[in-house]
């Protein structure tokens, strides 16, 4: 048996036996992985050079893409270097890298959405206030204390999932560094001073969780309020696209931590883990452009200045771009 101490390097869940079948999960990842970035990459440079988007939900919406690049970097690019090279090791190191970034990256998401069903919140039931109570300073502040908040949380799980002795191996059951899998690795009962600390932070994710449950319901409420149809519409386009953000992000990440051992099994710990931190980065710009008129203009604005660019450049362009 090994430890913690002897443990130079992880070996991550191989996704497929043949040569064949690993370089089509590489381009499966590489087409998800470059959808990400672009869709987010797009969002923030229309938010950035658009002015008329430098309102608290679009610079919340910024943040969130970032994170939204931030996560997904994390995890993808090394599963695609070991299929591509057709390897399986991460070093410690870089697992504990792993875990840290991916911990701070989810957790300050989570925290960004909590912070943007209050900005709903104030907007459909407290128009009147919604310039007061979400200022510039006061934006800045709730992002910052968003990514503050996941940043701590990821110090403390990287420290004491790595502080756990280890004496299972170190071939985790996952493609890429998962909290649960490295615990499956510990030493009798040491690994409950970290299940004892995922309890914790999933009070606080329970906390922020009902609060975002009662903003909704009272958003609701109001929703249904307002005489004119066209004004239900536009209030419920801006609300849908983050209730199902928030939705899918919680069902599958509590899942995948909290879900009985008797159905764990790898097959379904990958979807599980694809479902919660790689699927959200690519379909969150998606779910957030799709009934938003404003993002939608500001988009062909910046495609209308790409092309103006290229034009400068010499470069023919075709009528149907």
């Amino acid at each position: 048996m090994s430890n913690s101490s002897s443990i130079t390097e992880f070996l991550l869940l191989a996704f497929a036996d043949t040569r064949e079948l690993q370089l089509l999960h590489f381009w499966l990842f590489l087409g998800i992985y470059l959808a990400a970035l672009l869709a987010n990459g797009l969002i923030i440079t229309a938010i950035a050079c658009d002015h008329h988007l430098h309102t608290p939900m679009y610079f919340f919406l910024l943040n969130l893409s970032i994170l939204d690049l931030g996560s997904i970097s994390t995890t993808v690019p090394r599963a695609m270097a070991n299929l591509l090279w057709d390897t399986r090791a991460i070093s410690y190191t870089g697992c504990a890298a792993q875990v840290f970034f991916f911990f701070f990256m989810i957790s300050a998401e989570y925290f960004l959405l909590t912070v943007m069903s209050y900005d709903r919140y104030v907007a459909i039931c407290q128009p009147l206030h919604y310039g007061t109570l979400l200022g510039s300073r006061a934006c800045v502040h709730m992002a910052a204390a968003a990514w503050g908040t996941g940043f701590l949380n990821a110090v403390l799980h990287t420290a004491n999932t790595f502080s756990i002795p280890l004496c299972q191996g170190n071939a985790l059951d996952q493609f890429f560094c998962e909290v649960p899998q490295i615990l499956k690795l510990s030493c009798s009962d040491s690994y409950l001073r970290e299940a004892g600390v995922l309890v914790v932070g999933t009070c606080l994710f329970f906390v922020c969780f009902v609060f975002i449950v009662v903003s909704y319901v009272q958003i609701f409420r109001a929703v249904l309020r307002i005489p004119s149809e066209q004004g239900r519409h536009k209030a419920f386009s801006m609300c849908l696209p983050h209730l199902a953000v928030v939705s899918m992000l919680i069902s599958t990440a509590t899942f995948a931590y909290f879900k009985p051992p008797s159905i764990s099994s790898p097959s379904l710990d990958i979807v599980v883990a694809v479902l919660y931190s790689v699927v959200p980065s690519s379909v969150n710009p998606l779910i957030y452009s799709m009934r938003n008129q404003e993002l939608k203009n500001a988009l062909k604005k910046l495609k209308k200045l790409f092309r103006w660019f290229l034009e400068l450049q010499g470069v023919k362009i075709s009528p149907g771009l």
